[in-house]
């Protein structure tokens, strides 16, 4: 299994003066998704919750909804010199029955949807393979999620206190799911935001805990539409994210009725979908 740091010498220069000292760095490999033994996707990923991050992919991607859908994750043996596993290829065996869509295409359409059609298909693909709607604008059995702000305004701090490789490294990003009262329910790190939110999604699903649907995902970077569709995919009412979001990802919200927040830092923040679910007391006042 590899590691998730690693050290690596380096030469300082600070106010002209050299020294050689080794650094921690956080350990990058590649991971081969394999689908009923077949190739899927590869995705560079810090090693560790490989498993959950291969069956939250696959949430996102409309192949798992609950734990009865999976039936096991293997690692297969890596093309080593000497034969030996390099624990970089995980296949996902669903159960019986489980429908296996045509998810290349879908996948396609994602990874190029800078212009305005393919952000359309992207929109249209994620709408109709969500399996929970987040939208609870028309009522319904439980009360809507209602946050604070001032809830809000709290949880950055306290997931930057919760990354432990992040301060041996600096070089992680991070994604927690808290329940809407403020509690950490998880926190995973990794060198891509989307896998860390993928390790969250597939342990909530190993555990039988999706939908997600009174929880807030936070993540420590920008909030792209896959982050999004990702957190539509496993019913997480409110996506937030330190830095800005993207216009594809406002699109997805306002379609689906994702509350999304961008720039939470400190006390301030921009809610860009969703309001509904945000306790605003001051009236909004237009620029």
């Amino acid at each position: 299994m590899g590691r998730v740091t690693e050290r690596r010498k380096v030469i300082r220069i600070r106010d002209g003066a050299l020294s050689s000292r080794p650094d921690t760095l956080v350990a990058e490999e590649p991971l081969e998704i394999r689908l009923n033994g077949k190739p899927l996707a590869i995705t560079m990923r810090t090693p560790g919750d490989d498993f959950a991050l291969a069956a939250g992919f696959l949430v996102s991607e409309g192949v798992l909804g609950e734990r009865s859908d999976l039936q096991n994750i293997v690692y297969c043996a890596g093309a080593t010199v000497d034969g030996s596993n390099t624990y970089n290829v995980v296949d996902v065996k669903t159960a019986p029955g489980v429908a296996i869509p045509d998810i290349t295409l879908e996948r396609n359409v994602y990874t190029t949807s800078s212009c305005g059609l393919c952000g359309k298909a992207s929109l249209d693909a994620v709408r109709t393979t969500a399996r929970w709607a987040v939208d609870d604008t028309h009522g319904g059995d439980a009360p809507p999620v209602r946050l604070e702000p001032e809830l809000l305004a709290s949880l950055p701090d306290r997931l930057r206190a919760a990354q432990r490789v992040f301060d041996r490294t600096g070089g992680l990003h991070a994604a927690a799911l808290f329940s809407e009262d403020g509690e950490l329910l998880d926190i995973r790190e990794d060198v891509g935001r989307h896998n860390a939110v993928d390790k969250i999604v597939g342990r909530a699903l190993q555990s039988g805990l999706l939908p997600l649907s009174r929880t807030i995902l936070l993540v420590s970077g920008r909030a792209s539409f896959e982050l999004a569709q990702k957190a539509v995919m496993a019913g997480i009412p409110v996506l937030a994210a330190v830095s800005a979001p993207s216009s594809l990802a406002v699109d997805l919200a306002a379609e689906t009725g994702l509350t999304l927040v961008g720039f939470l830092r400190g006390t301030s923040m921009n809610v860009y979908a969703g309001e509904h679910r945000i306790a605003l007391r001051a009236a909004a006042t237009q620029g």
